[in-house]
């Protein structure tokens, strides 16, 4: 397997978690949209809200090396407009998965202090950052005693219908 496929391979199932998370949460009222558990990023909506905002800043400083500007819309999205920005950041990180070199680095402002990150760390922290928080999802809508949506990657593998 070439490295390409290994890359696209790891970003694939994490845009169709995140998809399939935010499509079952269609389900949900605006009252369990509000609810909440210790830990978790605030209410549902807002931990999937926080999930959107940090993929695009991820996705703008791997692909552009610079810092996404908060266009303040964020604030009040629809659970599709989350999906039509999560379907665009997660395909173009799938893309830039690949396209990323060990050495490529971007500047971050890290604790008040300029420092040069490497963009395989930003990748990293996609999948990771996302999955933490997903599980906070899940664990909120358990708490509503509702089931969750399967997130596993054996469910994305079963999916492919391999």
């Amino acid at each position: 397997m070439q490295r390409t496929d290994t890359l696209r391979t790891l970003f694939k199932p994490h845009l169709w978690a995140n998809l399939r998370l935010l499509e079952g949460c269609k389900q949900l009222s605006s009252e369990q949209m509000e609810a909440t558990i210790p830990g978790a990023q605030g209410t549902l909506y807002d931990t999937l809200r926080h999930i959107v905002k940090a993929e695009k800043s991820y996705h703008s400083r791997v692909s552009t090396g610079q810092m996404y500007h908060n266009s303040g819309k964020e604030h009040s999205m629809t659970l599709d407009e989350m999906i039509e920005s999560l379907q665009l950041t997660g395909t173009g990180l799938i893309e830039w998965a690949t396209k990323v070199q060990p050495d490529d680095t971007v500047q971050l402002d890290w604790e008040s202090t300029p420092r040069e990150v490497p963009k395989t760390i930003i990748l990293t922290q996609v999948i990771n950052h996302a999955t933490e928080h997903r599980e906070q999802v899940k664990a909120i809508i358990s708490q509503l005693g509702l089931e969750p949506p399967d997130l596993q990657a054996w469910s994305y593998f079963d999916e492919l219908d391999v």
